[in-house]
């Protein structure tokens, strides 16, 4: 079975949620807060491999805001928080995955076989 590409990426800012739509005609949608929440970075990994809570930080503003959100060529994307974040790659194989889990409760994993 060949993979599905993603073919469309919306960040709806006021609706708070990560749009995405596969060439397979799958759509999802993810809140932004379950995204940063689970950020695949090697700090934000760290954190909670170690029991501590990786966003939010002391000062984190509130709301929660995408300054900006990139392609990382055809497999990934990546954030700019406003909490000043930018680390961490999305593989698209990630996002899928939760977007069909149906579940703000996501498991935040690199996307490679790690947890």
């Amino acid at each position: 079975m060949e993979r599905a590409e993603v073919v469309d990426v919306e960040v709806d800012r006021p609706a708070m949620e990560l749009r995405i739509r596969w060439s397979d005609d799958f759509a999802g949608a993810l809140p932004l807060v379950a995204v940063r929440l689970g950020c695949p970075c090697a700090g934000c990994r760290g954190a909670r491999s170690a029991g501590r809570t990786a966003w939010p930080g002391p000062g984190a503003p509130h709301p929660l805001e995408v300054r900006s959100a990139e392609f990382v060529g055809a497999w990934g994307m990546s954030f700019a928080w406003n909490d000043g974040h930018e680390g961490g790659i999305f593989p698209f194989d990630t996002l899928r995955r939760w977007c069909e889990s149906d579940s703000t409760d996501l498991d935040p994993d690199s996307g490679l076989g790690g947890s």
